[in-house]
């Protein structure tokens, strides 16, 4: 464990664990989020980011465009935000998808789905088939298209693997997804277990935030808990997860369900790491290789060349 993890681990177990738990209002979250990603450093100097609009159900979504240098245009990542469905934006979350746009040498959609409790489920999940219906029909082919996402956005890539399927689009190419958030009836023995020993979640208080994004909904339906979802063929993933956090079970079960039906699936289970910490930016160890192993992955399945770190 590198001494700036170390570092990291108690900063959240000290100050940011304790806000989340004390913070009562979505509002609240969504400004505790946008401060804390202003002081996270991560971004390449020479990332760019485009405002644009694709067509959605409930009105256009907007995304954000996120680039590092001359990308190439025939493969695309579609990224996911997490913020528990609650909070985050394409902005707060750039310390991820610059890196992921520099280490594929690929542009990175980024969805600013519509969030609850304003909008519940299945909103999130819609918005983010808009998105990869518009890349769908801009002309990628689906085998070149990789979905990431992390935490809630991890949960919602494999819901908007779901409902593509329901809705008869091709699947992507492959999967990328950090501390998914996949369960959110939270029948995982690692909510109780990892409780004390979880650096950045608050474990008492996520059967509230759940509810938020659950609305009058069913927990255990797939398309907000796609643990509960039947996948048919679904594409090769690449799973990450901190043996001490809280959402351990979720991709170890995920894991297993993918595998269940024929699915190819990498699961990296990491020592000491807390909840999502590809997010601390190339400042952390563990985040850089991390981000590294993903890329990695995303252009071996989409048949690219991997850029040097």
């Amino acid at each position: 464990m590198s001494i700036r993890l170390t570092f990291a681990n108690f900063y959240l177990r000290r100050f940011v664990r304790p806000s989340l738990a004390r913070l009562e209002e979505p509002e609240a979250a969504r400004r505790h989020l946008e401060r804390s990603a202003s002081l996270v450093p991560g971004a390449p100097r020479e990332a760019r980011y485009l405002e644009d609009r694709v067509p959605g159900p409930g009105g256009t979504v907007p995304v954000e465009w996120v680039s590092c240098g001359r990308a190439e245009r025939r493969r695309v990542v579609l990224y996911l935000h997490g913020g528990a469905y609650l909070m985050g934006s394409p902005k707060t979350h750039r310390s991820i998808t610059a890196q992921l746009a520099r280490l594929t040498g690929m542009r990175v959609m980024v969805p600013d789905y519509r969030l609850a409790p304003e909008h519940p489920a299945p909103a999130a999940v819609e918005d983010a088939l808009a998105a990869y219906a518009t890349l769908l029909a801009q002309g990628y082919a689906p085998g070149d298209i990789a979905l990431a996402g992390e935490s809630a956005g991890g949960g919602l890539v494999f819901a908007l693997l779901l409902m593509a399927q329901e809705k008869g689009y091709p699947p992507p190419g492959c999967i990328v997804a950090f501390s998914p958030w996949v369960d959110l009836a939270h029948t995982g023995a690692s909510i109780r277990e990892n409780a004390h020993c979880e650096a950045m979640l608050p474990a008492e208080r996520v059967n509230e935030v759940a509810a938020f994004y659950i609305g009058q909904g069913d927990p255990c339906d797939p398309m907000i808990s796609p643990l509960y979802g039947t996948f048919v063929k679904p594409p090769p993933a690449f799973i990450t997860v901190g043996e001490p956090e809280i959402l351990r079970d979720d991709a170890v079960r995920m894991t297993e369900r993918l595998r269940e039906v024929g699915g190819e699936v990498e699961l990296h289970g990491i020592p000491n790491v807390p909840h999502a910490w590809q997010f601390f930016g190339p400042h952390l160890p563990e985040a850089r290789e991390s981000m590294k192993a993903a890329a990695a992955f995303i252009t071996v399945k989409l048949g690219a060349t991997a850029l040097s770190a």
